[in-house]
């Protein structure tokens, strides 16, 4: 494995660990600040991460929004130079002030390598998954047990 997927594996890591641990500020700082967001949650594209920031502090107050846990699985990393496509299934248990349910997505993070060398997530898409993912614990089909 190359040294820039690795970095890049990485950096989607930690991405997705401040992410499942709530660790908002460090979660918003793996992107650039002019990152943009697609959600299939969101009303429209969100469009830097300072307009991220004040879109998921109204999921928190309003409806009381908590990630209890991310898990990602089925990754994979295309490079091209400075720029990086990372995709990736991503299971996500989350609270809200009415219930806990657990989301099945897919999910596409284009990276990109700034001069000092990190890679930060410049544009996020994520959609649902149309049918429910193979996951860490799922059996494939068709794979003797």
């Amino acid at each position: 494995m190359s040294d820039d997927r690795k970095q890049v594996l990485q950096a989607a890591d930690d991405l997705v660990a401040a992410y499942a641990e709530g660790r908002l500020d460090d979660y918003f700082t793996t992107f650039a600040p002019d990152a943009t967001f697609v959600f299939h949650t969101a009303e429209q594209r969100i469009e830097s991460v300072a307009e991220y920031r004040r879109v998921m502090a109204r999921w928190v107050l309003e409806d009381g929004f908590r990630v209890l846990n991310c898990l990602s699985y089925d990754r994979m990393v295309q490079l091209w130079g400075d720029t990086a496509v990372f995709t990736h299934s991503v299971e996500t248990r989350i609270s809200t002030g009415a219930s806990e349910e657990t989301l099945h997505e897919r999910e596409t993070i284009v990276f990109r390598r700034e001069a000092d060398g990190r890679w930060l997530g410049v544009h996020e898409h994520l959609s649902p998954a149309a049918v429910p993912p193979l996951g860490p614990d799922r059996p494939v089909p068709g794979d003797p047990e």
